[in-house]
C-alpha cells in the first residue's frame, strides 16, 4: 500500500512524495522536518495511505 508525505507551507501543500512503506514515510518526515521548515518554510506534513486516510501528522509554530 502506498503512503505519501505530504509537506505544508503557509500558502497550502508545497511538495508530495510517495513511500512503499508506512515507517519510511514517516521516519523521512520527521527526519526532515527540520530541515525542510528553515529550508522550504514548511509548517506541517502529514502521511496519507493511498485512500487519503492521515496515519501521521506533525507541526509547529
Amino acid at each position: 500500500m502506498p503512503f505519501t508525505v505530504i509537506w505544508y507551507g503557509r500558502s497550502g501543500i508545497v511538495d508530495k512524495m510517495s513511500f512503499d512503506a508506512e515507517k519510511a514515510a514517516r521516519d523521512y518526515a520527521m527526519s526532515m522536518f527540520q530541515t525542510r521548515k528553515g529550508d522550504d518554510g514548511i509548517v506541517a506534513v502529514e502521511v496519507r495511505k493511498d485512500n487519503g486516510a492521515v496515519v501521521f501528522s506533525h507541526s509547529e509554530n
